[in-house]
């Protein structure tokens, strides 16, 4: 009788530990091939796939992200230009792009960001963050965190 309740009792322990972990959404990722990690898709589709904005976003010229040391404390703002890099300690961000609704410029803004670690042989993150919810695709990284503020637009 008592080992059958510690058996529901762990399972039931097992579950509530393991609930969050199955509940969480991934970012989607583009695919690849298994062989080189690399886009299935030929240079000119990627162009054209980049250059292409669905209906109602548009493409701003930069970016405001912040940057966090986790060691020490401080927070960076980053303004950066399409292209443009920053340093940030040991990591280099470089961004892509930014885009955000065209109705509503002031609401959720997704930056496509590159960050290199001078530690490391690839980048640590590459791919689009989204302001609104930065833990939907956010950078691991022991030492430092950044996340989209907004996107940079002209004149406003």
């Amino acid at each position: 009788m008592i080992r059958a309740a510690f058996t529901v009792a762990a399972a039931g322990l097992v579950l509530c530990l393991a609930g969050p972990t199955l509940a969480q959404e991934t970012a989607p990722r583009p695919r690849q091939n298994p062989s080189t990690g690399q886009s299935n898709l030929s240079a000119d589709e990627q162009n054209r796939a980049a250059s292409e904005l669905p209906a109602g976003v548009a493409r701003a010229e930069g970016a405001l992200l912040r940057g966090l040391d986790k060691v020490t404390g401080q927070t960076r703002d980053l303004e950066l230009k399409e292209g443009d890099s920053a340093r940030l300690g040991l990591i280099t961000v470089t961004l892509g792009e930014c885009r955000y609704p065209a109705d509503d410029p002031a609401s959720n803004a997704y930056a496509w960001i590159t960050i290199l670690d001078d530690r490391a042989n690839e980048p640590v993150f590459r791919g689009w963050m989204i302001a609104a919810a930065p833990a939907l695709s956010a950078l691991d990284h022991a030492r430092y965190d950044v996340w989209v503020i907004r996107c940079s637009i002209s004149g406003g």
